[in-house]
């Protein structure tokens, strides 16, 4: 059974929604920043960016022609997430985003299964990634519903500010119907704490009504049941706003930094939890040859 266990595991691939739909409170420096520290450690990552403004793209240098195919092209076209796919480094590839993706909200109205067609791509092709994350938009429409298809897991970064709360519950009651009607394995995974000042009242104030939101709600929907914070919280740092300038990553561009400390040891902390979760998905592969 052991030898079961060892091969489904190395199988499985961890995909994660970085989602909020609130902007500026780190969710693309959070998705780029763990997908390049998780390459550090060594892990195949495919880092998705379906947010229309293409940040992710361009805080890793990534700028398209205009004939050169995006993750539109695999929501509207006929394009294959291989022929979409850019290498970054050898261990970390960008399916990359351009402006043309704000029209796939309007073309895919009419669209039949318009919420799948992301997990559709990527479930037509054989992936040698440990990982898979997703930057989403900041909002609720059909590419992030997309994305909430196409993964099993959601990270939720999130600023420690007095409106820290506002939006969460609508945020919550998506990820929950979208459990419920497409996607039964989706669970909101954990918290990221981004800007965090230790040295404020208010950082700890939010941290602690988050925290009893989700106790208070835990009943509701076992989709969020088993969400935690993430110990590692990510400083605010002045390296972290500089380095999408230079269409870097913070480890390429300031590997010395606060920021660069913080997403390596997220990404450390993400690891830890690998076994644990692939051994809860790979039930069904695990089974005694007897």
């Amino acid at each position: 059974m052991e030898i079961f266990l060892r091969i489904a595991l190395e199988l499985v691939m961890r995909k994660i929604a970085v989602i909020n739909q609130k902007g500026g409170v780190g969710k693309t420096t959070t998705a780029v920043n763990l997908a390049s520290g998780l390459a550090l450690c060594q892990k195949r990552v495919c880092l998705v960016d379906l947010d229309p403004q293409s940040h992710a793209s361009l805080h890793l240098g990534l700028t398209l022609g205009p004939n050169e195919p995006s993750v539109y092209d695999l929501l509207c076209g006929d394009a294959t997430v291989s022929e979409v796919r850019r290498q970054i480094t050898p261990q970390l590839d960008v399916v990359p985003a351009n402006l043309d993706l704000a029209a796939a909200e309007l073309e895919l109205a009419g669209e039949v299964g318009r919420e799948v067609i992301l997990r559709d791509r990527f479930d037509a092709e054989e992936s040698s990634h440990d990982f898979m994350i997703i930057d989403c938009p900041p909002s609720l429409g059909v590419l992030t519903l997309n994305a909430l298809t196409a993964v099993d897991e959601v990270f939720l970064p999130l600023q420690p500010h007095f409106l820290a709360l506002h939006g969460l519950s609508k945020l919550l009651r998506t990820i929950d119907v979208v459990s419920k009607r497409l996607n039964p394995s989706l669970r909101l995974e954990g918290i990221v704490l981004c800007m965090y000042e230790a040295s404020t009242r208010l950082a700890a104030e939010v941290s602690r009504d988050v925290e009893e939101f989700l106790v208070s709600n835990t009943k509701q929907s076992v989709v969020w049941s088993s969400a935690r914070f993430f110990q590692t919280k990510i400083r605010r740092n002045i390296r972290l706003a500089e380095a999408p300038s230079f269409g870097q990553s913070i480890f390429d561009y300031a590997p010395n930094s606060h920021g660069a400390e913080d997403y390596l040891a997220l990404a450390r902390e993400v690891l830890e939890t690998s076994a644990g979760v692939a051994s809860k998905n790979c039930d069904a592969v695990c089974f005694s040859p007897n």
